[in-house]
């Protein structure tokens, strides 16, 4: 449950401004914290960390590794300030875009930076923490690090396509490869060695000054990922370790054919015989990087849509019921005070609204969905809202608040939105109203994305579900972030009850 009256915003690391092409942990990070603190935020709410890949469309929701954290958002300029870079290894600096990030370039440019890092650290052995860490972290980094070492080694190939002796774990091939590949492995160990130290040292000022991270745990892993390679059991395979279920949503009113995701389903029977363990482990990394953290399509652990491998739509699949109650009470036994939101937009069910309220997970509310036929009965109108519940504009999955008004509301949508606010605006002052309306609910906490904030258009908008063509992009340009209106946010926030 969510205890205080409190706001935040809603940004992803990447879409920092940054002279290197995307947003990182460094001194754009800390500025924003910093205006957070002046217009009396209480949360930053970010997307997952975990590494992204241009073969994935650049998601941070389908990533090779449900632990580690992403490379791209370790920052040079501190990377030159704790000294594992000199200033002159940060050039030439590629004409990176204002506004977008350019993934296969920006990609090259760090990978360049990273090497040249570990050789500095290599022939120098300057003191560090790294050997605690790599120690600390085995659990899950062992794994990590070899699976990117034998993608590296494998030309990039899909692990099901590995030799039947390392695709199978077979012990002596697997010590073998580790001592082959050690070089490599040890290199992947002190990469995320530089992201957990800059996150660390991030997350720390957040708390400093009074700022909790909201993060995010996508409900399924790709196959093709270090999760499914060592913990093949985890999910529905066959005997030749490929998926016999991938998972999905049915055809609706969006979608005749449904969205056919393509993850693996995980095998629910076979994780509670053995204790839920790599989900309490998954939690566990999460509370290492979060004070909260939102679990992407809560619905599937009440019940999720399976269908069959190979399909080509997601026609012909079912509804299995998922974990349940006896899911979260083993987390609860594990984590007492573990804080979750519950991302449990779509179809309310009984069964998620009985999760949500036995263990008291606030769920979240969409104002850009409030304004349709039957606003009166509508769950995502204000009035309509309990306490314990996220009210958000948007989120990464919708347009912006400008966007929705200009490009997608109905006449009579906006027509219901101004009759709700009881004057009519231009286009230009939607997203402040909606704001508002966020601000001045009854529920506890209030998140707003920061292209709502700059009342930017549809150009902002983060990511289009079922695509894979220009998601992910958007970031700040200097001008934007130097511009946005946080006097304002304090003001409304203060109004409200919420600073």
């Amino acid at each position: 449950m969510i205890q205080t009256r409190g706001s935040g915003i809603l940004l992803h690391i990447t879409s920092l401004p940054s002279t290197y092409g995307i947003g990182d942990f460094g001194p754009s990070a800390y500025r924003f914290v910093e205006a957070l603190a002046r217009a009396r935020q209480h949360y930053w709410q970010i997307l997952p960390l975990n590494p992204t890949r241009c073969v994935y469309a650049n998601s941070p929701y389908c990533s090779p590794s449900g632990f580690a954290m992403n490379s791209l958002l370790i920052s040079p300029d501190l990377l030159v300030r704790d000294g594992f870079l000199e200033a002159a290894d940060l050039e030439p600096v590629p004409g990176f875009p204002e506004g977008r990030v350019v993934y296969e370039a920006v990609t090259w440019y760090k990978e360049r930076l990273l090497s040249c890092a570990y050789r500095r650290f290599s022939e120098s052995a300057p003191e560090s923490g790294y050997e605690a860490f790599s120690a600390g972290t085995g659990w899950w980094l062992d794994d990590h690090a070899l699976f990117v070492a034998l993608k590296d080694h494998f030309h990039g190939l899909e692990w099901s396509r590995w030799p039947a002796e390392i695709r199978n774990r077979e012990a002596e091939a697997i010590h073998e490869m580790r001592e082959r590949l050690a070089d490599r492995i040890r290199k992947e160990k002190f990469i995320q060695y530089l992201a957990a130290w800059q996150w660390s040292a991030l997350h720390r000022h957040c708390t400093g000054r009074g700022i909790q991270i909201i993060g995010d745990i996508p409900i399924y892993v790709a196959y093709d990922s270090v999760d499914v390679w060592a913990n093949p059991g985890i999910v529905q395979l066959d005997e030749d370790l490929r998926p016999t279920v991938v998972a999905g949503v049915p055809p609706d009113m969006f979608s005749a054919t449904g969205q056919l995701w393509g993850n693996p389903v995980y095998d629910w029977p076979a994780l509670r015989e053995r204790g839920y363990d790599w989900w309490v482990s998954r939690v566990a990394r999460s509370g290492e990087l979060y004070d909260l953290f939102r679990i992407d399509h809560f619905r599937a652990f009440a019940d999720y849509y399976e269908v069959p491998a190979g399909d080509a739509t997601a026609e012909n699949g079912t509804w299995v019921d998922g974990p349940g109650a006896d899911f979260f009470e083993v987390l609860a036994r594990r984590f007492p005070c573990f804080a979750i939101v519950a991302e449990d937009l779509g179809a309310n069910t009984p069964a998620v609204q009985g999760l949500l309220d036995r263990f008291d997970f606030p769920g979240m509310k969409i104002l850009l969905f409030a304004f349709g036929e039957g606003i009166e009965k509508s769950p995502h109108i204000p009035h309509n809202y309990v306490p314990n519940l996220i009210c958000y504009t948007g989120t990464h999955d919708n347009n912006t608040a400008r966007g929705w008004f200009e490009e997608e509301a109905s006449e009579e949508e906006r027509q219901r939105f101004f009759a709700y606010i009881g004057r009519e605006v231009a286009a230009d002052e939607v997203h402040r109203e909606l704001i508002r309306l966020a601000m001045t609910s009854v529920a506890r906490a209030c998140i707003i994305p920061m292209q709502d904030v700059l009342g930017l258009g549809a150009a902002a908008r983060m990511n289009y579900p079922s695509t894979t063509e220009g998601n992910w992009e958007w970031r700040m340009a200097p001008g934007e972030f130097a511009g946005a209106p946080f006097e304002w946010l304090r003001e409304v926030t203060e109004l409200s009850g919420r600073g």
